[in-house]
């Protein structure tokens, strides 16, 4: 009987059930990998459209759709000469329970950091952002955040479990340092007055130059350690339907790329892309996005770690 290893061009969509086609591994601490891809089926924390539990397995799916180009325009490298990729799957945790989940994913990502990984996360709702960072920081120190998103998520409002409340809490447990943080995108409203991080709204970003965004972001941050966390509903709905929050007046999926390609550099520390749910999606449209987002993310990682 032949095997898959007996056909290396096999058909682009069969077994096709990680990120990239890159090797599924359940002890990815053991592995020889620089970077884990991990999925975070979580929505409980939720306040509009629920279904970004689904996410991981729509970006993984979108993903077969760019795992063929070895190397990937306009970047200069193959991604995976420069760099040791896994996907160790989906974290587990009891349906319905928050505090296990939350506790279960800060363990597990403190694992894998000691092991000397870094992490892709795939949400899931923007609250799997929050156990992320408390376990980054306590690897890293305090993190500067740089944050794509049309919501602030700092609004203290929210109850304990709220996908709008991670940026209130971060910077009240030192989890990162506000002054050197920037959150780009932005189309909803939050309390200008007394606001802790820079903003790079979402007119700002559209019209002023990739240039001036990107030197925007990089004075910012300095010379901190960065966790970026991408929020798809950043992209306008016309570029991203399947997302809880969609909110018009948008970043186009090209206009992301430029600014994120401009950070090259930067030290990356953990990276996520949340939100996406595939249930409002069409044609993979936002699926799709995001992988190629999380592909770029890879590609940033390696500029500064594998250059």
């Amino acid at each position: 009987m032949s095997t898959l290893a007996d056909h290396p061009d096999y058909s682009l969509y069969s077994n096709a059930n990680t990120f990239l086609r890159q090797p599924l591994d359940h002890r990815p601490e053991q592995s020889d990998a620089d970077v884990v891809i991990t999925g975070l089926p979580f929505d409980l924390a939720t306040t509009g459209r629920s279904g970004a539990r689904l996410g991981p397995d729509a970006i993984r799916r979108a993903s077969v759709n760019i795992a063929w180009e070895e190397q990937r325009w306009p970047w200069d490298f193959k991604l995976l000469e420069r760099i040791g990729l896994v996907d160790a799957g989906d974290l587990v945790f009891d349906c319905g329970e928050q505090a296990q989940f939350v506790e279960r994913l800060e363990a597990y990502a403190t694992q894998l950091l000691q092991a000397g990984k870094s992490m892709l996360s795939f949400g899931g709702d923007h609250f799997v952002t929050l156990p992320l960072l408390r376990a980054h920081a306590q690897h890293h120190g305090k993190l500067a955040l740089v944050h794509f998103d049309a919501h602030t998520d700092t609004y203290s409002e929210g109850s304990r479990y709220d996908h709008g409340t991670m940026f209130y809490h971060a910077p009240k447990e030192g989890l990162v340092d506000p002054a050197h943080s920037v959150q780009v995108g932005i189309r909803t409203d939050y309390e200008r007055a007394n606001h802790p991080y820079k903003v790079i709204d979402a007119d700002q970003a559209n019209n002023l130059s990739i240039e001036q965004v990107v030197d925007s972001i990089r004075k910012q941050v300095a010379d901190l350690p960065v966790y970026l966390s991408f929020d798809i509903d950043c992209l306008d709905p016309a570029y991203a339907p399947g997302t809880g929050t969609p909110v018009a007046g948008g970043l186009s999926s090209n206009r992301i790329l430029q600014i994120l390609r401009g950070l090259k550099g930067l030290n990356i520390v953990g990276m996520d892309v949340v939100e996406v749910a595939p249930a409002y999606d069409n044609s993979e449209v936002t699926a799709l996005a995001a992988a190629t987002i999380a592909t770029e993310l890879l590609h940033l990682w390696a500029t500064k770690n594998r250059p």
